[in-house]
């Protein structure tokens, strides 16, 4: 096995498969990423046995073949090397060591089998559909920050996506909440998901492909089964297994009743937030909001530091007083692209509905505090 590559295009594409490595794991094997050169090309794959990213990228092969070195050690060898330079690599006779050659820098990484190397077990993937870069991002960017992080109900540890109605209209919705707050995006549905099951996708999985969409080519293809999905885009592919739990009924949590209408510029209500809370203590980082007419005061205490105080001009006629985690507020407001958010609140101990007015296509819930 013998090939040449630039050095910045395999930093970009060992910047994609090496962040998929876990530092500590006990299986030598899972710290390597899997290398196999033919044909002008140089494929990496790297696992964690739940996510599998596979990334192919154009190099000078003089000699076909496959070997795994350790993916951190690559990645940093190649990161300290110099711009512009080809980076030549070379796999001893017996397999056992690759030589790897930049300039005047010489190193020999260490190799492992690559029968020992695991994959994601091929299998059928019966649906499948393509959605715009843009609207994969979106749909991500709406919903993340409310992924749980607890381990004991793993079910809410990602993204919930799934098929759904909305007024006759077929949508592909997705839904992430960690008990406290609640996110529900919604898009038309994509030409070939009608079929889909309903999916659990895993936090590390949405993490990662964030990151990879970030300078992905317009067309995402998308494929289901009922336990992993794989996502390919232009020379990446993504397999993983899919969180194998029930998604609790999240329509039971969106309250129906609330009759006070409050709406706010967005941005005045983060900045108002963001300054009322530096005051705030506690894991809660509580603030209370009092309503009176066309008056929105948002107020913090703290035995230790003192009080703030701010007032907001807003569009609403009721009076009552409930309070929030900021750090949940801001996640929700920082989504509000137009000029307005609505907020639908009942009373100070019941969830409120926030929403961009212009753009309804995203709903969030918030649950109160007790301030």
């Amino acid at each position: 096995m013998q090939f040449s590559i630039d050095r910045a295009a395999l930093m970009r594409s060992l910047n994609h498969v090496q962040s998929v490595v876990e530092r500590r794991n006990t299986i030598p094997i899972l710290s390597n990423v899997l290398l196999k050169a033919e044909d002008g090309t140089l494929t990496m794959t790297t696992t964690d046995m739940d996510l599998e990213i596979h990334e192919s990228v154009a190099a000078n092969v003089t000699k076909d073949g496959a070997t795994t070195v350790p993916a951190t050690t690559m990645h940093d060898i190649v990161r300290k090397l110099p711009d512009g330079e080809d980076v030549e690599m070379t796999l001893s006779d017996d397999g056992n060591m690759m030589s790897v050659k930049a300039g005047r820098s010489n190193f020999r990484l260490s190799c492992l089998p690559v029968a020992d190397f695991p994959a994601i077990a091929n299998q059928e993937f019966p649906v499948s559909f393509t959605m715009p870069a843009a609207d994969l991002r979106a749909l991500i960017d709406r919903t993340k920050f409310a992924m749980s992080t607890e381990e004991t109900r793993y079910y809410l540890n990602g993204i919930y996506l799934h098929h759904a109605d909305h007024d006759g209209v077929s949508v592909l919705r997705a839904v992430a909440t960690d008990g406290h707050r609640l996110a529900r995006f919604e898009m038309p549905l994509p030409e070939g998901a009608k079929d889909m099951p309903g999916v659990i996708v895993p936090r590390k999985l949405v993490v990662e492909l964030r990151k990879l969409l970030e300078d992905a080519a317009d067309s995402i293809h998308i494929s289901l089964s009922e336990s992993k999905i794989r996502i390919s885009f232009d020379h990446i592919i993504l397999t993983s297994k899919l969180i194998d739990g029930t998604f609790p009924n999240y329509e039971q949590v969106i309250p129906q009743g609330n009759d006070k209408i409050v709406e706010v510029n967005p941005k005045l209500l983060s900045g108002a937030v963001d300054r009322v809370s530096t005051i705030s203590d506690g894991k809660s980082r509580a603030v209370k909001i009092a309503l009176a007419g066309n008056t929105m005061t948002l107020s913090a205490n703290s035995p230790e530091s003192g009080s703030a105080t701010e007032d907001l001009e807003i569009h609403g006629n009721d009076n009552m007083e409930i309070g929030f985690n900021a750090r949940y507020l801001l996640d929700i407001t920082n989504q509000i692209e137009g000029e307005g958010v609505r907020l639908t609140l009942a009373d100070s101990a019941s969830p409120t509905i926030i929403q961009d007015i212009s753009d309804t296509s995203a709903l969030y819930v918030l649950m109160p505090l007790r301030v």
